[in-house]
């Protein structure tokens, strides 16, 4: 049987991979990290091993134990574990001692480069899971006014001009005034931050950096991110059609229906 690697992080993308890949026919060979991923994952695949972050070195020796050739990263890591708790090793280090900048897409794509040198190549988990990416259109819950619309446009343009900075993907707007962006603390706390700042009726945009790798960090959303809206009271959640994972979108449509949230997919 082919056997393909899976690095975990943290949510439900790596349980959708793993399911996915094995009704292909193919034996996952997991590599979690401890304090993201979840161990029910085990459960799920052929061959399942717990790193600390950082632990580059003994992910490349799981799988060249197992002989994996392809591997695919899907799941989070959140930014402030990764700065706090990152146990690097020998691997890490010679990766990091190359870099100019520890930006995130800087340090992913040094990363696939050292696992392809090392005779894994990264592939993109949406290889395997192009279902899962939003379509275009209105997807879920009542329609834009205009005034919505304008928060939209807006949002996705400060969206853009974030992520070629390399800093975050999510956008929070209200009635024209940019409320939060999205840096370290990641989508939830951003979304939480913006709906206290401007009230209810906030418009959350998220969308992929230009020039984004799809191999890793592809914009993600899901029911937890209509609960988090839900706690402050944030109305519209834009996202960027083909390029952002809806996770357990049945549950995300519902939870837009019942909480009145608008749910809208951009080019």
């Amino acid at each position: 049987m082919e056997r393909i690697g899976l690095i975990a992080g943290n949510g439900q993308l790596p349980f959708l991979f793993a399911r996915e890949a094995r009704s292909r026919g193919l034996e996952v060979i997991a590599v979690a990290h401890r304090g993201e991923t979840d161990p029910a994952l085990e459960a799920e695949v052929s061959a399942f091993t717990w790193v600390r972050l950082g632990q580059v070195d003994r992910i490349v020796r799981a799988f060249q134990k197992a002989e994996v050739k392809r591997a695919a990263m899907a799941g989070g890591i959140g930014r402030v574990r990764a700065l706090t708790e990152a146990w690097p090793d020998l691997g890490a280090v010679r990766i990091i001692s190359r870099l100019r900048s520890f930006r995130d897409d800087t340090l992913l794509r040094a990363i696939a480069d050292y696992f392809e040198a090392s005779g894994v190549t990264i592939v993109a988990p949406t290889d395997y899971l192009a279902q899962v990416l939003s379509p275009a259109g209105h997807l879920a819950g009542p329609r834009l006014h205009p005034a919505q619309e304008k928060d939209v446009a807006l949002g996705v343009e400060v969206a853009a001009l974030l992520g070629q900075a390399d800093v975050g993907q999510t956008v929070v707007v209200r009635n024209g005034h940019v409320l939060a962006l999205e840096a370290v603390e990641g989508t939830d706390e951003t979304i939480r931050r913006g709906g206290k700042l401007g009230g209810k009726g906030a418009v959350v945009v998220k969308r992929c950096k230009p020039g984004q790798d799809l191999r890793f960090d592809l914009p993600a959303v899901g029911p937890r991110t209509l609960e988090v809206m839900r706690e402050v009271g944030a109305t519209v959640l834009a996202v960027e059609a083909g390029k952002t994972v809806l996770l357990d979108a049945p549950q995300l449509f519902q939870a837009a229906e019942t909480n009145g949230v608008s749910v809208v997919a951009v080019p």
